[in-house]
């Protein structure tokens, strides 16, 4: 298979740092799109996968899954698509495309694995995926999303991942202006958790565990915040909320939060992937008002599209950091201390400097 190459950022090892690199991306074929990447957002698990925290990282590891640009080129069969169209790619670059998941839009599920932006396999090649931190990428046009014009390319980056992996339970649960919604967590998640609920007419509140997050979640679009230390708050709102969105990353206490649920309510784990080990979670709330805990993971295309039409609709983007792809290094030192409010985004035309 013909290729050529790009410039792009990544690491060569766990230990190492991200620095300038040469990578080879596939000639497009048919049914592939070129695209300019402009803006790439920065997510944690960009950070996991560079220093190989969950294992399994192929080096040289070139992160970023939450790209917009514009296209350059387009396969012979691309019918969706014409070169000059902004365009956004997402967690996913393929996937089997023919097994139930798939069959209902939910590639994100695919039994047979889908095809990460990076560190997934491409089938084309046979060699590993490299994301967005790079000049140009090559997608199939099954996973390429249109972007509305009216909105900042750079603040819409991260809707492709932070966007994507709260709006999916908020419409999979359907909420709805009648809805009681919370949110547990106020980082790149969580503040786009607050403002696509809103966006569908719920209200919401914010679980915090320091007070002065209120101002900032109150800014966001939250109703009210409930400090989650706080006795009396916290059965103030007993009983109260539809759906809880759990943005929270590591191992924490799930239990004082159920007790929030109404009947029939569900906390939905959007943050922590891994087990439970040092607070069992007691199944009484659940038996005894038939509250469920879930997860959910991204989104599949078509969702993804709709929740890109919405914002667009509604004019919500995330809030973001613009950086320098040459100060990536201290952005993952301080993404590791959550000193971003609440996303930074590469301005990818510092690759060209």
């Amino acid at each position: 298979m013909n290729t050529y190459s790009v410039k792009a950022f990544g690491t060569e090892s766990p230990e190492a740092d991200l620095q300038e690199m040469m990578i080879n991306r596939r000639e497009i074929t048919a049914k592939d799109i070129e695209i300019e990447i402009l803006y790439c957002g920065v997510c944690h698990s960009d950070l996991h996968t560079a220093r190989n925290d969950w294992g399994g990282t192929k080096y040289p590891a070139v992160p970023g899954h939450e790209i917009v640009g514009k296209i350059t080129r387009t396969g012979s069969e691309v019918s969706k698509f014409k070169v000059g169209d902004l365009a956004a790619v997402g967690c996913m670059v393929d996937s089997c495309r023919h097994c139930k998941s798939c069959e209902q839009d939910l590639e994100q599920y695919c039994e047979n694995g889908f095809t990460g932006t990076y560190n997934g396999k491409d089938k084309y090649s046979g060699n590993h995926t490299f994301g967005g931190y790079s000049e140009k990428i090559i997608v199939d046009e099954h996973f390429v999303l249109k972007v509305p014009e009216n909105l900042d390319l750079a603040g819409v980056a991260p809707l492709l991942c932070a966007g994507i992996t709260t709006w999916s339970p908020l419409k999979h649960w359907n909420v709805n202006q009648n809805s009681k919604v919370a949110v547990i967590g106020l980082g790149g998640l969580g503040h786009m958790a607050i403002k696509l609920a809103k966006g569908l007419g719920a209200e919401v509140t914010l679980f915090s565990r320091s007070t002065n997050k209120t101002e900032d979640a109150k800014k966001l679009g939250a109703d009210y915040v409930v400090i989650s230390t706080n006795e009396d708050e916290m059965k103030a709102v007993k009983g109260k909320f539809d759906l809880i969105i759990d943005t929270v990353p590591y191992e924490h206490d799930i239990n004082p939060y159920m007790q929030t649920l109404t009947l029939n309510g569900t906390l939905v784990l959007v943050g922590f992937i891994g087990e439970f080990q040092e607070k069992e979670v007691s199944t009484k709330p659940m038996i005894y008002q038939r509250r469920s805990v879930a997860g959910s993971l991204i989104g599949g295309i078509t969702e993804t599209q709709q929740m890109l039409d919405f914002c667009g609709e509604k004019n919500i983007t995330a809030d973001i950091e613009l950086i320098k792809i040459q100060d990536i290094n201290h952005a993952y030192e301080r993404m590791l201390k959550s000193n971003v409010k609440y996303r930074f985004v590469i301005n990818m035309a510092s690759l060209k400097e």
